[in-house]
């Protein structure tokens, strides 16, 4: 979105926006803080309205927050907007997602050229995108956003199937070249749907720099019915694609144990949906590295599903917790403001300042993108947001709103 203040940017070096309230996230709230940032929308400063003229400064009404940070979406699967129907379960939305997804190309460009668009209009500077295609390269190539792409892999459990599914995958991510500080990362799609073997060779060949490895994680009472018995919907559904698992032996353990007995440590590690996720199993995870991140995609889990995350449990166990949209396939929007409206609607004891954090700071370190997003601090260009709210009563409400007051470009 064009700055709304673009006049007084051509005529000073510099701009000044004082807001009731300033939340630079890794610094306490200032009340009428002025945020002073050059033309290239880095951060100069975070002063109070006392330290300036008040006739060089830009007032605007609420709360100046930076960019959004959307940790998990599937930009490709835009065109499929209101296709699958809702609560209908995991499987039986794959199934939809499988057979219903084939478009032409240019439908497709235009519904990801489209969905962007929606993201940047309210508010989010970066995105953590799934990728099992190269649809979204064009759009991408532009620069509008900065993308973390994640090209998904997957062999259905089969061991004997692992290396050519890798290299199925392995020209696709190739072929991405991340512009703009942008990155990659080559992925187990889910811990149903990969075999120990094509877990190792995913971790040989994102060895070397710190990445960020994204996994669908315990979405479904399923996977860890598989994981704990080896009973559950998976290993029918298998058998309906051809892909029967009779070899599979369940471990007794939730699915994540699985998962962090195959993933590398070093990475940071960004666990995505985690409904069915107990206290236990973020016990666990903690245990395992200290680059632990978790992704809640509340309304995705709601149109599948229709269940969430158990938040107190993340909170309790001090989670670094991210919010993500999943795809307009799963959603209504790619609104990271409308997943913090339902997560405090349904659990209204959260407060707006633990879910700004998610959204942002946060969010930003999973991507690795924290050097410059996130919070607003000297150096840094995070774009910034302003949310309608009044700074004295920072409850959510059905018609918040949030404008650009400073994109990235």
């Amino acid at each position: 979105m064009e700055s709304l203040f673009m006049s007084s940017e051509l005529h000073s070096p510099f701009r000044k926006i004082q807001a009731d309230l300033v939340m630079p996230i890794s610094s306490p709230p200032v009340r009428n803080g002025v945020v002073v940032l050059d033309h290239h929308g880095e951060i100069l400063s975070v002063d109070q309205l006392e330290d300036h003229d008040p006739a060089t400064v830009e007032i605007v009404q609420g709360v100046l927050t930076p960019g959004l940070i959307n940790t998990h979406c599937h930009l490709e699967l835009s065109h499929m907007k209101g296709v699958a129907a809702t609560g209908t379960g995991l499987l039986s939305f794959i199934r939809t997602v499988v057979s219903q997804r084939g478009a032409p190309l240019e439908v497709i460009h235009e519904a990801i050229s489209a969905a962007e668009e929606e993201m940047r209009a309210s508010g989010i500077v970066a995105v953590g995108d799934i990728a099992n295609r190269t649809d979204t390269i064009r759009q991408k190539d532009k620069g509008h956003l900065r993308y973390y792409t994640f090209a998904e892999c997957f062999d259905f459990l089969d061991d004997a199937q692992a290396q050519s599914a890798f290299e199925s995958f392995l020209p696709a991510f190739e072929q991405l070249n991340p512009v703009k500080g942008g990155q990659k990362s080559l992925v187990p799609h889910a811990p149903y749907s990969v075999s120990p073997t094509l877990f190792g060779l995913l971790k040989e060949q994102m060895a070397g720099a710190k990445r960020t490895i994204s996994i669908h994680n315990q979405e479904t009472r399923d996977e860890n019915l598989l994981f704990q018995e080896g009973t559950g919907a998976i290993p029918e559904f298998y058998r309906e694609i051809g892909k029967p698992v009779h070899h599979f032996q369940p471990s007794g353990q939730s699915a994540i144990h699985y998962a962090l007995s195959h993933l590398d440590p070093e990475h940071r590690t960004l666990f995505v949906h985690n409904t069915l996720t107990s206290r236990s199993d973020i016990q666990r995870a903690h245990a395992w590295s200290n680059q632990v991140f978790w992704a809640t995609c509340p309304n995705a889990n709601l149109y599948i599903e229709n269940g969430l995350p158990d938040y107190a449990a993340f909170i309790d166990e001090q989670a670094r917790m991210t919010i993500g949209t999943d795809s307009l396939t799963s959603n209504w929007q790619l609104s990271i403001l409308e997943e913090m409206k339902t997560i405090q609607r349904l659990n209204s004891w959260i407060p707006f300042e633990t879910l700004l954090t998610w959204a942002t700071l946060n969010g930003a370190a999973s991507l690795g993108f924290d050097g410059d997003l996130g919070s607003i601090e000297p150096g840094k260009r995070p774009g910034l947001v302003l949310f309608d709210l009044d700074p004295d009563d920072l409850r959510l409400r059905p018609n918040t709103t949030t404008r650009t007051v400073s994109s990235l470009h």
